[in-house]
Order: structure tokens, then C-alpha cells, then sequence
């Protein structure tokens, strides 16, 4: 038996969990028409073979069909979900973990005109920021309608075999109910927060009736909204004794906070550059409060958070939900001694905000998250040893290099700079955005231990490639900045990227023109705007920075207000030209009609890059495959087979930003799906 704090089992009523470590609900967007299918099953159950005590499922579950998904949610007030959740139980039991399922209305957090076309409901007329809907003013036979399917559905979870189920309440309707900020009805659900439980203790109750007592059912909830007006901590540590001392429910799953708007939510669910484990004292204090089980999650990225959340006796139970979407194998690494292999979060949230967006959940940095079907998360050997030159240390190559090194290949990398990490490397110049070189650092670290031999400060070109006698060369040399974009004046603009490596010092007047949309264009702005300048972020579409997605924008925002810049939409540069020291820039528009200028004293391009790709048309004819890469066999996860040139000496490969500017994890997919088959 270890002695670790987080590897000792734990006793839920009548359930035994392994130890300490969990995944709480949550969404990855993976069901197959609101059914938890072979996708979704081979997400939880790579969670369960990792070590994890419990998986719990489904974020937002939805119980009714005036609850519509705002974005790909499982719908369990359908009977046909019982199978497919029976499948995924038996799944994730057979690797010793437990799992569970989070159920919800969600109240006004949702959208009217999403699959039935019904009226959002919820006990006020107030709408939620964040999804837009007004609501209608919930009715008597609303309440009665809701409470039967919540029943409904605890029920079909049972019939299951699902270990219990978890109640959404903060943000959702539960709480709309709860807070005074949303609940404008009258008793018997309104007035005094006796009142204002009734509806959460009702649908406890009939969900009694039919699991029975000894079924385990816990609740996530806000215990403190942080708003005027809205539920305070003394008004949270109440309610949370209320629900304890009810006798209907065996764990808490408390957060604090709000959700309702994109800062709220930020707040609630931090992403890099903020505080860890902000809310994990609070959760404390809540435990402390109620002597009853309580799990918390918020932030927890690092084992030693997590060991010392259960160590000094703040939970019972502690999330690590996105730590464990970057690394499935947390809490088996943590058992074998191997925590320096742990792939370490990074907060960069990509996973949050491209559910927001509907998308579905992608790690920035483990690219088999949510494609376990077709991408390993674990790398098997190769069959022969084969020798693979990479051109290239930023993430792409990196994971190339890493993947072909744990396949048992020699590799060699050639890196320009003196250090890895390309662009990852400058983007993490900004204190809010350090996290982000843990990407790099692991990889260097799992490279190195698996022999792979770096050459930095060179300058690869064919014949040094070639001397390697390589039988596979993969190309990951990224771009450089795309700045030519003007009619005329380009030769006076600079790039976003000049700004954030330092290679041009900021102006005082400065016109950022950012028409690519991402991180790159807001972080000049912010190293800009500290020094005082002036600034305004000017592009031709209808929102700014549509890449950067919602909680990401946030500490933007926070930072870029605070400095005043202004952000300028649908406008687009024409040109630029001289005027003594000064720059006059022509500003048009897509939708026609507009012809205004700028005097400013520095304009920045922000349009993406182009790829550096001179050294892939070098050897491309002397390559087997001349350069070719089959989509069939790759998005099929198959090995690459491609011949034009029998008489090519290696296969060439080309990745990343070298091919075209995408992102961080576009770049780090193509190295994993490429190297996984050498």
C-alpha cells in the first residue's frame, strides 16, 4: 500500500473508489445524435485504464426537451440511451474505475431555437448573458414536467449500471432557482431561500422514489455566486447544510462563482496565467462546515496541488478533469514513481473553448484526446529501426521527434535557433502565457530520454539532411510572417511577431491590423499598450480575434480595457505611406462605400504566416514519395505508402506551419499522425 494521500481508496456509501483522483463532469462534445457512442466510450474508458477512481460523464446531461444542448450534450431523456450508457458502465468497470453521470435542466442557459423550438424557461423573465434567450416565467405544470423528467432520467441511469448520478445546479435552473438575482416567483418556489430549495428538494425527492436510498446521487453547485445580490457565502454555507442534513444526497461537488457571462465563467473554470486552485480553500471551508464528502475541481493541474488538496484534508476527492484530457495516464504514472512523464496542462483552455464554440474537445497538446479510436495514447514499438531526420524544433517536430524516438527509430533533429520551440517560445514570453513552454519542455525532456540528437544553431540545407543517409525527412521549418498584403506601403509595416520576440520596439500611436484572428495580434497589442502607447486593433471581420475563442478573450480583455485600447470591426488597411515621421494609413471596407485615414506612427500586420518550405522543394525529387502524403491513409490512421520515385532514397513528410499556418495543435496532430506509423 502507498502512503501518498492521493493513492488512498476511498468509501462512498456503498462504493469503493481506488483513490483520491477524479474526472468530474463535463462535456467533450463527442456524442453521436446526444448518444454516448464507440467515440465517446473510448474517451472515458482511456481515463479508467489510466488509474482514475471515477470518470464522471456528461457535463449538462439534458432531462428535457425545453433543455436543448447549446452544444453537442448526451440526451438521456430519450429510453434509446440506456444501451449505449450500459455499454459504456461495463466499459469503464472492466478497468476498475467507476463512472457517473452529471443531469440537468438547463434553465435559461440555453437557446430557444435549438432542435424543438421551445421557450427557454426559468423563474424570472432575466436573460443570460452568455446564451441570449429570454426566458418564459416558469408555470406550475413546468415544475411538475420538470421534476418528472429529472426522475425519468435518474431512473434510465440506474438502469445502466451507472454508480450514481450528479445534479448541475450553478448556472442552471436548479440555481436560477436558488438565486435571488433570477428567481422572481412567488411561493411556494420564491420568497425565502426555503422557497427557493423547494424545487431542488422536490426533484430530490421523486428521484428517491425511484432509485431508492441506497443509490448514490450528489449535487455540483456554486456556494458562493460572487455577485450583488445573489447568493453570498453565509447564504452558500446554508444551503449547503440544508442539502446535507436533508438526508437525499451523498456527496457535494462544490464551485464558486458565476457562469453566466464569459468572465464569470473565466473565473470559475481559470485557464492559464491565473491562479491555481483558486476556489480549493473555499471548498474547505465548505467540508469543514457540513463534515460531509466533497469533491471539488477548478484549476487543480499539477500533482502536487491535487496531493496537497486531500493531504491537508480540503476535499475528499479531488478533479483533475483537464489535466487528465492532456494526459489519460495521470494517476498510473503517479503509481509507478514516473511523475516527471506526466504531460503537464497548460491552461491554454483549447479544449473549453472549442466546446463553446461547437466544436468538440481538443487538448493543445495531446492531439489522441477525443481520437482514441484512431490515435494512440500510448506509442508502440516499431517493428524495424529506421533512421528520421527532422528539420525543425517547434512543436510539430518536436512531437515527431518524440513519437519516432519512442517507437524505438533513430532520430535526429536540426533546430536554426539555439533553443526549441519556434513561435511556442515567443508566446511564452508574456508572464500570462508562460505555461504554454511546458509544451516544449516536456517534450524536450521525453526526447532526451529517449536518444534523440539535437543540433541547434544549424542551418539545414539538402546536402546536410542528405549526408544523414535519413530514410524518412520530415520538413517542420514553420513560417515567417505574412505581412505583404497592402496595395502599397508594405515595405513601412511590421508584424505582430516582430513586436512579441522584441526585434521592434513598440511606437506611440500604433494601428494593429489583425486579419488573421488569433492569440498573435492581442499579444503585441498587450506588450504595446503597457508602455503607454495608443493603440487600436483594427479588422475587416464582423468580431475581433474569432481564433482566440471565448474564455481565452477574457484576460484579454481584462488587460486591453485596463490600457484603453480601441478595437475597431469591419474596417480593413489599404495602404500605408510616409508623411515625414509620421504614417498615413487608408482605411476601406468589405461591405464598400468607406474611405478614411489614420495618422499613426507604426502600423502591425497580423495575417498569419507563409511557410518556410525551400529545404522540402530541395529534396522533394529525390524522395520516394515525392513529397506526397495519402489522406486516405492518413485520416484512416494507416501507414504511409505513397511511391512515385522508386528510385527515392527516403520518404518526405512535410508538417506543421511549413505546410500552412494553422495552429499549436494542428501542427502537434500532424506530427503525432505522421511519426505513429514509421
Amino acid at each position: 500500500m502507498s502512503n501518498d494521500p492521493l493513492l488512498q481508496p476511498y468509501k462512498l456509501k456503498n462504493l469503493t473508489l481506488r483513490n483520491r483522483i477524479i474526472v468530474t463532469a463535463h462535456e467533450p462534445a463527442y456524442p453521436e445524435e446526444g448518444m454516448p457512442k464507440e467515440r465517446y466510450r473510448a474517451y472515458h474508458v482511456e481515463r479508467a485504464k489510466g488509474g482514475v477512481a471515477m470518470t464522471m460523464t456528461a457535463g449538462s446531461a439534458a432531462v428535457s426537451k425545453d433543455s436543448p444542448p447549446v452544444f453537442n450534450n448526451l440526451l438521456v431523456y430519450k429510453d434509446e440511451i440506456v444501451p449505449w450508457m450500459k455499454d459504456l458502465t461495463d466499459a469503464v468497470h472492466e478497468q476498475g474505475a467507476a463512472v457517473m453521470i452529471q443531469l440537468t435542466h438547463l434553465g435559461r442557459r440555453t437557446r430557444w431555437d435549438k432542435e424543438f423550438w421551445l421557450p427557454v424557461v426559468a423563474p424570472s423573465h432575466h436573460r443570460e448573458a452568455a446564451h441570449r434567450a429570454f426566458p418564459k416565467k416558469t408555470e406550475d405544470w413546468d415544475i411538475e414536467r420538470i421534476i418528472k423528467d429529472y426522475a425519468d432520467a435518474a431512473e434510465r441511469m440506474k438502469a445502466a449500471g451507472m454508480d450514481g448520478i450528479e445534479l448541475q445546479a450553478y448556472g442552471h435552473l436548479m440555481d436560477q432557482f436558488w438565486s435571488p438575482l433570477t428567481n422572481e416567483l412567488d411561493g411556494p418556489y420564491g420568497g425565502s431561500l426555503d422557497n427557493r430549495m423547494r424545487f431542488t428538494f422536490d426533484v430530490l425527492k421523486e428521484i428517491r422514489k425511484r432509485v431508492g436510498p441506497d443509490y448514490i446521487v450528489g449535487i455540483r453547485y456554486t456556494g458562493d455566486e460572487m455577485l450583488e445580490g445573489g447568493i453570498g457565502k453565509e447564504e452558500g454555507l446554508q444551503i449547503s447544510r440544508k442539502l446535507t442534513e436533508s438526508g437525499l444526497i451523498d456527496f457535494l461537488n462544490v464551485v464558486r462563482g458565476h457562469i453566466d457571462t464569459d468572465p464569470g465563467l473565466t473565473d470559475v473554470i481559470p485557464i492559464q496565467g491565473m491562479p491555481n486552485a483558486p476556489h480549493l480553500d473555499f471548498a474547505g471551508e465548505v467540508r469543514a462546515a457540513t463534515s460531509f464528502p466533497t469533491f471539488h475541481a477548478a484549476k487543480i493541474p499539477d500533482v502536487a496541488t491535487a496531493r496537497h488538496a486531500i493531504a491537508a484534508g480540503k476535499v475528499d476527492l479531488i478533479g483533475m478533469t483537464r489535466a487528465h484530457m492532456t494526459d489519460p495516464h495521470l494517476v498510473r504514472k503517479i503509481m509507478e514513481k514516473r511523475e516527471e512523464d506526466i504531460r503537464p496542462c497548460v491552461g491554454a483552455n483549447y479544449c473549453l473553448d472549442r466546446i463553446y464554440q461547437g466544436g468538440a474537445a481538443f487538448c493543445i497538446h495531446n492531439a489522441a484526446t477525443g481520437r482514441e479510436l484512431t490515435m494512440p495514447q500510448t506509442i508502440r514499438k516499431a517493428d524495424r529501426r529506421r533512421k528520421v531526420v527532422i528539420v525543425g524544433a517547434g512543436p510539430a517536430g518536436l512531437e515527431a521527434a518524440r513519437v519516432a524516438s519512442e517507437r524505438g527509430h533513430e532520430v535526429v533533429v536540426f533546430e536554426l535557433a539555439d533553443k526549441p520551440g519556434g513561435q511556442i517560445r515567443l508566446t511564452a514570453r508574456s508572464p500570462r502565457r508562460r505555461e504554454m513552454i511546458s509544451i516544449i519542455d516536456w517534450r524536450m525532456s521525453q526526447c532526451e530520454k529517449h536518444g534523440v540528437t539535437f543540433h541547434f544553431n544549424t542551418w539545414a540545407e539538402a546536402e546536410t539532411v542528405k549526408a544523414e543517409n535519413p530514410d524518412v525527412v520530415i520538413i517542420a521549418t514553420g513560417g515567417m510572417p505574412h505581412t505583404e498584403i497592402l496595395s502599397s506601403g508594405n515595405e513601412l509595416v511590421v508584424s505582430s511577431w516582430d513586436i512579441i520576440a522584441g526585434d521592434v520596439k513598440p511606437g506611440s500611436n500604433v494601428l494593429i491590423f489583425d486579419d488573421a484572428g488569433d492569440h498573435a495580434a492581442l499579444q503585441a497589442a498587450e506588450i504595446i499598450a503597457i508602455t503607454g502607447a495608443k493603440v487600436e486593433i483594427m479588422t475587416p471581420d464582423r468580431s475581433f480575434a474569432p481564433e482566440v475563442m471565448a474564455m481565452n478573450l477574457v484576460p484579454y480583455m481584462r488587460s486591453l480595457q485596463k490600457e484603453d485600447v480601441t478595437f475597431t470591426v469591419t474596417y480593413r488597411i489599404r495602404s500605408v505611406e510616409k508623411d515625414g515621421n509620421a504614417l498615413i494609413v487608408t482605411v476601406g471596407s468589405d461591405y464598400g462605400g468607406v474611405d478614411k485615414k489614420r495618422r499613426v506612427d507604426q502600423v502591425v500586420i497580423n495575417h498569419g504566416t507563409l511557410p518556410l518550405d525551400e529545404l522540402y522543394f530541395d529534396l522533394k525529387l529525390e524522395s520516394v514519395n515525392l513529397g506526397e502524403i495519402s489522406h486516405a491513409q492518413l485520416t484512416g490512421g494507416e501507414p504511409q505508402s505513397v511511391v512515385r520515385n522508386p528510385e527515392g532514397s527516403f520518404q518526405l513528410f512535410r508538417i506543421g506551419d511549413a505546410v500552412a499556418a494553422r495552429n499549436t495543435h494542428a501542427a502537434i496532430y500532424d506530427g503525432l499522425r505522421i511519426a505513429k506509423d514509421l
